[in-house]
């Protein structure tokens, strides 16, 4: 436990460097576009590719697709229900924010840090079904509510879904491993030297998009929409850990990955379809803020 919090603390400054290089001009938070791209397109894949190298699937890990494509799913008419008495714009907002979950940038630091390898390869097939859950539903859902905002095709989605490098590397490297194919030594090497560079990066990125500054006369619905999230988080996280019989590590997977942040793709969806950005930027923040501390207190308890 005290290596997790070790982990805990240095993500924490990590973090808090991110901020500061922010506040004081050093590095502006649209410099963070760039690093998005490097750790989306670059250290994200590499760390897939060094995790999924030799894996043994078994039938367990691709439970976890399904689980998380349901679990979205589920989530995102929940969401649209709970809003349902609101203006098209809020439900939009709060509906698109629900599903789907910051497991590329969030969880993958924390987790690399505290189960390596072992702990990401369950997170990685986690994060699977969740990307059709970020780069499909959430991006249905913002489309039905915007209004003139935005035009909704299904060409869109395909496209977003065929432009995600870490969803792309996943599949291939699931393939190959099914199919019983190596990667040549000398690309897992080089893949294993870049993915160092994923976590600092990314808990880098996350403090460059922290924000204290929020919109204001919003309070009860951004309450609303975090007791939403993270009370269907934290009901099924738990019930999953306690009932469910299969090993710890699945189920320890289920606990954390349900709680994770709102991913960081809201924002641009927020921009494309018309809606209050500082609005969306203040509850993804709080998010952030909130996954922290329950991830923190969770582990302590169960690990």
């Amino acid at each position: 436990m005290s290596g997790f919090n070790e982990q805990f603390l240095i993500s924490i400054v990590i973090i808090a460097i991110g901020y500061f290089l922010k506040r004081n001009n050093l590095v502006k938070e649209k410099d963070g576009e760039a690093i998005a791209r490097i750790v989306f397109n670059l250290t994200l894949p590499c760390l897939i590719i060094v995790t999924f190298s030799d894996i043994e699937f078994t039938s367990s890990l691709f439970y976890l697709i399904v689980i998380a494509f349901v679990y979205g799913i589920v989530n995102g008419f929940m969401a649209i229900y709970i809003f349902r008495n609101h203006t098209k714009d809020i439900k939009g907002t709060f509906a698109m924010m629900v599903p789907g979950l910051n497991i590329g940038l969030f969880a993958y630091p924390l987790v690399e840090g505290l189960f390596g390898f072992e702990g990401l390869k369950y997170f990685g097939m986690f994060d699977i079904g969740n990307a059709f859950i970020v780069f499909g539903l959430s991006y249905i859902i913002a489309g039905m509510y915007a209004g003139s905002g935005g035009m909704l095709e299904t060409r869109s989605i395909i496209v977003k879904l065929s432009k995600s490098i870490p969803l792309q590397t996943y599949l291939i490297m699931g393939l190959l491993s099914i199919i019983g194919i190596s990667l040549p030594n000398v690309i897992v090497t080089v893949s294993e030297t870049i993915s160092v560079a994923n976590m600092p990066l990314s808990l880098l990125l996350l403090g460059l998009y922290l924000n204290f500054s929020f919109a204001k006369g919003y309070g009860m619905l951004i309450l609303k929409f975090l007791a939403t999230k993270y009370g269907i988080g934290l009901i099924t996280g738990v019930a999953c850990y306690l009932w469910l019989p299969v090993e710890d590590m699945f189920k320890f997977t289920l606990l954390i990955g349900f709680i994770l942040p709102t991913p960081a793709s809201v924002l641009p969806y927020a921009i494309m379809f018309g809606y209050n950005q500082r609005l969306v930027g203040t509850a993804s923040n709080l998010t952030m803020i909130t996954s922290f501390i329950l991830i923190w207190i969770i582990v302590n308890i169960v690990v």
